[in-house]
């Protein structure tokens, strides 16, 4: 399989976890060392999509934590349907994705979709950049997200 082109460009950001229990959670964490966590609220993602449909009522609770150069999420889904829930009622807890910052969204969703990869979330982040996961997750059950900040 050939690379994708924009792959220097990417940046790993952060690993997403599912979790039944944010606080529970956090607390396990914590207390091996990692932290502290600071709040992610999911209200900040809009236009959300799964699958290529509009989803609306999203709500998960979140949290990040700095793990030397890149981030660990914690993600609990509390309303809606969303790819985070989805995995939790299929897997149970564990690593959904991990994430890898791009400069230019679109062009790395393309590489992905031309390698035969498909889009299963989707959105964007107020009041700019967006994201995209991919059904990457065929070989080793891992989603590879797309994000794109502009600042």
């Amino acid at each position: 399989m050939e690379k994708l082109k924009s792959e220097k460009a990417w940046k790993l950001d952060h690993v997403g976890v599912v979790v039944n229990d944010l606080q529970a959670a956090i607390k396990f964490y914590e207390a091996l060392g990692i932290g502290p966590f600071v709040p992610n609220p999911s209200e900040k993602a809009i236009g959300r999509r799964i699958r290529g449909k509009p989803v609306e009522g999203v709500k998960m609770k979140g949290a990040w934590a700095q793990m030397g150069p890149i981030q660990f999420e914690l993600m609990q889904p509390v309303e809606g349907q969303s790819i985070q829930k989805e995995f939790l009622e299929r897997r149970g807890e564990g690593i959904n994705h991990v994430s890898f910052l791009v400069e230019d969204l679109d062009q790395g969703v393309a590489e992905f979709e031309a390698k035969g990869f498909e889009v299963i979330s989707s959105g964007r982040f107020h009041p700019s950049g967006g994201f995209a996961y991919m059904d990457t997750d065929t070989i080793g059950g891992i989603i590879f997200a797309l994000e794109q900040r502009i600042k």
